[in-house]
């Protein structure tokens, strides 16, 4: 891969390119721009999933040879660093345009961010794997700004409620691990068979040993039902009142 950037790169300084852009960024949709890479980049990851991801599959999308897209990407990696980028910038945008009712404030704001990520999450179910992965990949400081601008607005919540750095530190982790986690459960795949109108072989529960599995073959109708942002609020009511009794 490096061969090949370096060999791209001396083709462009034959042509006497120097620090212009490549003719190669000029795509079927005009100048590229990371906002348009990134843009379409989660469009592609929503429609056929993060195994079509390629920066050869996205240039051709893009109109652009592969190579072109390195100067908004260096790698696969902070591409896909960019698809969490392009979540919480949604989310911020989601958040600006919300109203909140209720009180107190800060439990309020914690319901408004839950409700809108669960929404974005669910608008991008593709790309929510990444919001974990990506984590656990990525050190803190390294992170896209838009994701820490995200657990700045929660500890400043927190803080500016009341609670000391141990206590909102307790709270932010638990709540970011509620959200997250609720979403990512609702999103789990569970039909087996979508063609088959049974219910019992839909789910595949023919293939699930009723002696060991009793009770999960008995629930599995109900898991596959999602619990809707209902479930995430009482959920993060409970979770919000230990807190707040501690």
């Amino acid at each position: 891969m490096a061969k090949e950037r370096a060999s791209a790169q001396n083709k462009d300084d034959r042509a006497g390119a120097g620090p212009a852009r490549r003719a190669g960024d000029r795509g079927r949709y005009g100048r590229l721009s990371r906002e348009r890479v990134l843009a379409s980049a989660l469009e592609l990851v929503d429609r056929e999933g993060l195994s079509a991801l390629s920066m050869r599959r996205l240039g051709a999308e893009l109109g652009v040879e592969a190579m072109a897209l390195y100067r908004y990407a260096a790698s696969k990696d902070a591409l896909l660093d960019g698809l969490v980028e392009a979540l919480y910038l949604e989310l911020e945008e989601r958040l600006a345009t919300a109203d909140g009712t209720g009180t107190p404030k800060w439990r309020n704001e914690l319901h408004r961010i839950a409700r809108a990520t669960y929404e974005v999450c669910l608008a991008h179910p593709q790309v929510v794997p990444l919001l974990s992965t990506r984590m656990l990949a990525v050190p803190l400081a390294r992170r896209p700004l838009a994701v820490l601008r995200q657990h700045e607005r929660v500890l400043a919540l927190l803080r500016d409620a009341g609670f000391d750095e141990v206590r909102a530190t307790a709270v932010f982790r638990a709540f970011t691990g509620w959200v997250l986690g609720y979403a990512s459960v609702e999103l789990q795949a569970m039909v087996d068979n979508p063609e088959e109108p049974d219910p019992a072989f839909r789910l595949g529960l023919h293939r699930m040993p009723s002696q060991e599995l009793p009770r999960l073959r008995e629930a599995a109708a109900t898991l596959a039902e999602r619990g809707g942002p209902e479930g995430l609020t009482v959920g993060l009511e409970a979770l919000l009142d230990r807190f707040a009794g501690a």
